[in-house]
């Protein structure tokens, strides 16, 4: 079994369920969007959510990723700093408890949470304070530690952080690693595209994007022509196109993958529990149509359920239909 490495932020997912939209109108935070708060913002929206239905786990893009691929079997590592504080403890021991190596790193700031906000239709806003996951630095990567692993994972979300970034993909080279980058937000694209477009000419990732993502990079708003442009900087890339399911091109041949029939509860993890579906098909050498419909089935499951990770049951389900894709 192929061992894969994550590096992300390391955040604590706090769900709560809204009754009606107008706590995101208290704290101007537009509905489907991912705003970064300060420590006092997250409070006090914290605070004013207290009374809802609340769901606690892990959390952050890459970090959700390598939980889902530890979940299938994979060997799973995951870098990224915390707090000295109880939302810390509660990251590491998450992580344990799910078969991962948490190689995490302690700052001087309280671990981050990503406060997520459903709304009634599944849709969820984030008010996300980063803390400590930002005094993740490029000196706590060495080559020593990528040559354990076969394959990187990396969040979009870290692109702002050039220098950690570059060195991680550099390492991953060095080390004869496969490489894949979620683009996790088209805001982050859109700040970050000269870079992110001199990295992945450079290093060809896997790249992932959903229709945002891909039209923010590419600027053609129309998901295959996205996919086409996208060729010019890997060989490998999926554009992530909701309810329609996804596209995916590989050296030069084009895939649809249709998504599963599923009753949504909040969409909450599709994306990255899709990314970790289709790397475990990529890394064990699966055809790209295989990737995509793992890459779908997880996707599906995860929002039939609270938050961004799948529970006993629908894993169970989950390893009997493998058998059949």
């Amino acid at each position: 079994m192929k061992n894969i490495l994550g590096i992300g932020n390391a955040l604590v997912d706090i769900l709560y369920f809204l009754q009606n939209d107008l706590l995101l109108e208290t704290f101007s935070l537009p509905k489907g969007s991912m705003q970064l708060v300060d420590a006092d913002k997250a409070l006090q929206v914290e605070n004013a959510a207290g009374s809802l239905g609340k769901f606690m786990a892990s959390g952050g893009s890459a970090a959700n990723t390598i939980h889902g691929l530890a979940r299938l079997g994979a060997g799973a590592a995951f870098i990224g700093t915390v707090g000295n504080d109880a939302f810390g403890k509660f990251f590491e021991d998450d992580m344990t408890s799910c078969g991962i190596s948490p190689l995490l790193s302690t700052g001087t700031l309280n671990t981050g949470r990503a406060i997520a906000l459903v709304s009634q239709n599944g849709e969820r806003t984030f008010a996300t304070y980063l803390g400590a996951a930002v005094e993740l630095d490029s000196n706590k990567l060495n080559a020593s530690l990528f040559k354990k692993y076969d394959h990187l994972h990396l969040e979009g979300y870290l692109v702002p952080n050039q220098t950690l970034v570059e060195l991680a993909l550099s390492l991953a080279e060095s080390c004869g690693m496969s490489v894949s980058l979620d683009l996790a937000s088209y805001n982050v694209v859109e700040s970050n595209l000269d870079f992110l477009k001199k990295i992945t000419r450079k290093y060809k990732p896997l790249i992932f994007a959903n229709e945002d993502e891909s039209f923010a990079f590419t600027g053609l708003n129309d998901p295959h022509k996205a996919l086409d442009y996208l060729s010019e900087f890997s060989n490998t890339a999926v554009v992530k196109i909701g309810s329609k399911g996804s596209l995916v091109l590989h050296k030069g041949k084009k895939y649809q993958i249709n998504a599963i029939q599923v009753n949504c509860l909040d969409t909450t993890g599709a994306g990255d529990l899709y990314a970790a579906g289709f790397l475990y098909g990529f890394v064990n050498g699966l055809s790209p149509d295989r990737c995509g419909n793992i890459g779908s089935l997880l996707a599906g499951k995860v929002i039939e359920e609270a938050g961004a990770k799948i529970g006993s049951e629908s894993w169970e389900y989950i390893g009997k239909t493998l058998a059949g894709i």
